[in-house]
């Protein structure tokens, strides 16, 4: 399992030289500041490939840019509005690029309007620790009373809206708008600048996209850049929906393993793969994370390892960021069940036997408190992640536990 870490570029808190401290072999990078529907060139990104493999003063930190994490989606591809084949087109001018570059695996997502939802991006623990959290209460409370999106008491059970009423009625003007802020923390680009009169519009947007179409809309789109990615030598994986259930009145197409399945199975090439998001994924109860990636595995070509624990297993659910050896996910049954498959790559004699993983998210420790990094994006909570996950790998692969299939 090959050990990388995600980069947002220069104005990251973590920096390529926190990186190669904490001893990862690859990052996880992408051109955020490339507007979404627009190719990248390949100036960009040998300029990215650059500020990865380099100090500031010009001397090497023997690190290189593995994974794309992401190439955005429009949300006009989404919906199939608009410009949205002139995005496709660019989707594929933007693979050309990487795959010259020598880059093989992108991560994306298909999540409409929200990329992730959470309702406190440091909420403490016990320990001292910060993390980030869902909390259903103060979402319906957000979705209702704060947004008061048409229709959404009756997207609750009773006894959610009853009570989100009551924590709204409790709330001052600084909590809501900060509540609100949090919520909108996962629409790309929008923390600061939108407003709630912006979400109501994206959200307008899907008013006639139901789940079958969407469902529709991707296939259509893989169908598209998977055979491209194919060609090219390359991996798509499709991150999951998070958290896993529906949000806001909007459709979700990839929450569940059946979800998966019928992705890969309408449109079958090996590049059409997934992103195991044990995170994501582990917000329901009824995915089964170590099963998953025995039955997907072949097509897994990304995975993220975190965890959440969750206060219930009703769907939806509040949960929180928990550590990497804690949470419902057994992390260590996973991580055996993903070097199971890297030996069948190997016996199969396929070229990609080590599948990159990222700690991913991670609780604010020491010093993060004061680094004020990207949501979930901690030096010295992924570095604990990655630690304790490195550890597990290392024990699996000595002593062979749980390796024999």
């Amino acid at each position: 399992m090959r050990q990388t870490w995600r980069w947002f570029g220069p104005k990251d808190q973590v920096s390529p030289a926190d990186m190669a401290q904490a001893g990862v072999e690859g990052v996880v990078s992408a051109l955020h500041h490339v507007p979404t529907g627009t190719a990248w060139s390949s100036d960009e990104i040998a300029r990215r490939q650059n500020e990865i493999a380099h100090h500031p003063d010009g001397s090497p930190t023997g690190l290189a840019w593995e994974v794309v994490e992401s190439i955005p989606v429009s949300e006009d591809i989404k919906r199939q509005s608009g410009p949205w084949r002139e995005h496709v087109a660019a989707w594929k001018q933007s693979l050309e690029a990487l795959a010259a570059a020598g880059i093989e695996t992108v991560c994306y997502n298909f999540m409409p309007v929200l990329d992730w939802t959470r309702t406190d991006l440091a909420w403490p623990r016990p320990s001292g620790a910060t993390c980030m959290r869902f909390d259903l209460i103060d979402f319906a409370a957000f979705d209702i009373h704060v947004l008061e999106r048409p229709g959404a008491a009756e997207s609750f059970p009773e006894d959610v809206a009853e009570a989100a009423a009551r924590r709204a009625a409790e709330m001052d003007d600084d909590h809501r708008a900060a509540l609100a802020r949090n919520v909108v923390f996962g629409l790309p680009g929008a923390a600061d600048n939108f407003t709630m009169e912006d979400v109501k519009g994206h959200l307008a947007a899907y008013e006639t996209v139901s789940d079958e179409r969407l469902r529709a809309h991707m296939v259509d789109f893989l169908s598209e850049v998977a055979p491209v990615a194919q060609r090219l030598g390359m991996r798509l994986c499709c991150h999951p929906d998070d958290p896993p259930f529906p949000l806001l009145g909007l459709p979700r197409v990839v929450s569940t393993e059946a979800d998966y399945r019928a992705m890969l199975d309408a449109v079958d090439v090996p590049a059409n793969g997934v992103t195991l998001c044990s995170g994501s994924l582990g917000a329901r109860a009824d995915n089964d994370l170590p099963g998953m990636m025995e039955r997907l595995g072949d097509r897994v070509h990304f995975l993220h390892l975190r965890n959440v624990s969750r206060d219930s297993d009703t769907l939806p659910c509040s949960f929180f960021e928990d550590e990497h050896l804690g949470g419902a996910t057994d992390m260590v049954a996973l991580v055996a069940a993903a070097l199971r498959e890297e030996k069948r790559r190997r016996d199969a004699g396929r070229s990609d036997t080590e599948i990159p993983f990222r700690p991913d998210h991670g609780q604010n420790l020491l010093d993060d408190h004061g680094r004020n990094a990207q949501p979930g994006y901690p030096a010295i909570g992924r570095l604990r992640g990655l630690a304790e996950l490195r550890g597990v790998i290392a024990a699996l692969s000595h002593d062979k536990v749980g390796l024999s299939a």
